[in-house]
Order: structure tokens, then C-alpha cells, then sequence
């Protein structure tokens, strides 16, 4: 407690006061653009990693950036994703897993959580993704767990598709899906290209949208 208290004090007289015309119009309201769904590991800092400032990101956490399928009983996440959709009209959608994620090593070995009993049903969402790397590779274990990550973040994004709030949105072109994995030794991004089919750096899946960016900006101070 003592880092968080000096970190706050800390805060107050230097981000905040940096920032302080930032925090007054956030004091208003947000509009964030983007709903950001990771995973609780706490190395991972969706404002960090993207270098954005708060406001930016509607952020959704929990253990294995699980998107439970839309159902009748409403839940923390169903809630959420539907106000973040609906209510404050975010444009993109991000599913933003890690490298040596520890709900995926649960997700390979879910017989180890038996003092886990909560931890264990909510890893049921994932299971589909532990028999896709079965199916492909013969075997799904803890080797494998860099594809049980990935196969993770894509079986979340089907579930997305499932919430009447997102395909409503989908279907009218105003939101997009993002697949995203975060290697936490080297800081570096992969995001998943339907084209391709699979996950490759993010600097090369959103080359084309930056290259428009850097024009239009060319353009404005030319």
C-alpha cells in the first residue's frame, strides 16, 4: 500500500497537473473509440502498451480476455459490451490476449483447479479453443500454449459475434473486430489478418491504414 499511496500523491502533483485540462473535460464525460477486452494478468496495461491517454480505451478485464456467449443471464461482461456498443458508440473492438498467459495454461489442464471451482467453469468458455489446437496438432499441452492463446482470442471474437448489440453494429459496417496478442518480453503486437489467416505483426496488419493516415496528414499541412 505504501507504492500506491506515494504513487497517488505522486499522480496529483505531476500527471494531473500536466493533464489537467484532459481531466477537466473527461470530468464531463467520455467517448472513447475503442473497447479494449484483455486479459486481469497484471503485466498488462492497455494504456501503456498503446500509448493512449485515459479516455481513449473502454477497457473490459478479466482472466483470459473471455467473452462469455450472449445468454438470458446478464453478466458483468454482456453489460458492458453492450454500453460501450451501444451507449458510447465505440468504433473498433479489440481482443487483446498475451504470451504466457496463465487462465490459457488453466484453459490446457483444467483438471488441476479442482480448488478452483469458479476458476474452472469460466474457463469452460475457452475449451473450444484447447480442442481446435488438439484437432490441429494432435495434442494440446503446455507447448502449445501459444496457439491455445491465439485460437483463444479468435474464439472470443466468435463469441462477440453472438451479442445482439455487436452484430447489429457489424452489419452496418460501424464497428470492427481486432484479434491482438501482446508478447510481454519483447513489447511487440500481433494481430490476427482474416486474409492471411493468421497472426502477424501489428505494423504490418494495419500498414495500409497508416499509409492513408500519413497522407491525409501530408495533405492537411501542405
Amino acid at each position: 500500500m505504501d507504492k500506491l499511496m506515494s504513487g497517488i500523491a505522486k499522480f496529483k502533483s505531476s500527471s494531473y497537473e500536466e493533464r489537467k485540462e484532459l481531466f477537466a473535460e473527461l470530468a464531463n464525460g467520455q467517448s472513447p473509440e475503442v473497447l479494449f477486452i484483455t486479459c486481469a494478468d497484471s503485466r498488462i496495461d492497455p494504456n501503456l502498451i498503446t500509448q493512449t491517454d485515459p479516455g481513449d480505451l473502454f477497457v473490459i478485464r478479466n482472466a483470459g480476455n473471455i467473452v462469455p456467449p450472449y445468454g438470458k443471464v446478464a453478466g458483468g461482461e454482456t453489460a458492458s459490451i453492450e454500453f460501450s456498443v451501444v451507449a458510447l458508440g465505440v468504433k473498433h473492438i479489440v481482443v487483446c490476449g498475451h504470451t504466457d498467459c496463465g487462465a490459457m495454461k488453466g484453459a490446457l489442464n483444467t483438471a488441476a483447479l479442482g480448488d478452483l471451482p469458479q476458476v474452472q467453469q469460466w474457463l469452460d468458455h475457452s475449451r473450444a479453443a484447447v480442442e481446435v489446437v488438439r484437432a490441429k496438432h494432435g495434442q494440446a499441452t503446455l507447448e502449445d500454449l501459444g496457439s491455445v492463446t491465439e485460437e483463444n482470442i479468435l474464439l472470443q471474437l466468435q463469441h462477440l459475434r453472438t451479442h445482439p448489440s455487436v452484430v447489429s453494429k457489424l452489419s452496418s459496417g460501424e464497428v470492427d473486430l481486432h484479434g491482438w496478442v501482446y508478447d510481454i518480453k519483447h513489447g511487440t503486437i500481433s494481430a490476427y489478418d482474416e486474409e492471411q489467416g493468421k497472426f502477424i505483426p501489428v505494423e504490418e496488419r494495419y500498414a495500409s491504414s497508416l499509409s492513408r493516415k500519413e497522407t491525409l496528414q501530408e495533405i492537411k499541412t501542405a
